[in-house]
């Protein structure tokens, strides 16, 4: 997969509209990786470009918050012959659940669709920390923040993109009056 921007819009897995992020941020671009991720063998490609990253490392499990981050952390696991677990919400907090556990001091990768503002993947990190994991990196496919986003952890992405966000007062969108969007699964 030499051309990963290239590959999300062959897929038409680049939006173009105004829509509003799972951060409340509005953008005129989209990146909707359930389509980029739609055949199993591009998944698995992608998942093996970030598990590459990460060979001959300590790392024994992959999670990732749910749901964005689902199909590239269990391809990353895979790959890496590892665990997968997944972190989700339960009345808007950030946890493990459906019986996953970590064992103290459990070398941990948190695996990403795309950042934006770095929100979920740190709610992540600090779930599998707050249950004595050692969250020891974050990984991502898209990093929409052209590196600008913290997680608490050292953080890679197979690539930055640059698509402006907005808050809502200061979108030139709707101060157009442009109907938004909201793809995003939050």
């Amino acid at each position: 997969m030499d051309d990963i921007l290239g590959h999300f819009r062959r897929t038409n897995a680049f939006l173009e509209g105004h829509f509003v992020l799972s951060s409340g941020l509005h953008s005129s671009g989209y990146l909707q990786c359930a389509l980029a991720l739609e055949r199993a063998s591009d998944a698995a490609d992608f998942g093996r470009m970030i598990a590459d990253r990460f060979r001959g490392t300590e790392i024994s499990t992959v999670a990732s918050p749910a749901i964005g981050g689902l199909i590239i952390g269990y391809t990353v696991a895979q790959s890496m012959g590892g665990r997968f677990i997944w972190t989700e919400r339960r009345d808007g907090v950030m946890t493990l659940r459906r019986g996953f556990a970590v064992s103290a001091g459990e070398k941990i990768l948190v695996v990403e669709d795309v950042i934006t503002t770095g929100g979920s993947t740190r709610e992540c990190v600090a779930a599998l920390t707050e249950n004595g994991g050692e969250v020891v990196a974050a990984a991502s496919i898209i990093d929409r923040s052209n590196g600008q986003a913290e997680v608490g952890v050292p953080r890679i992405s197979l690539l930055k993109v640059d698509v402006p966000v907005y808050t809502p007062e200061e979108c030139p969108m709707c101060k157009r009056g442009e109907s938004t969007d909201k793809p995003g699964s939050r």
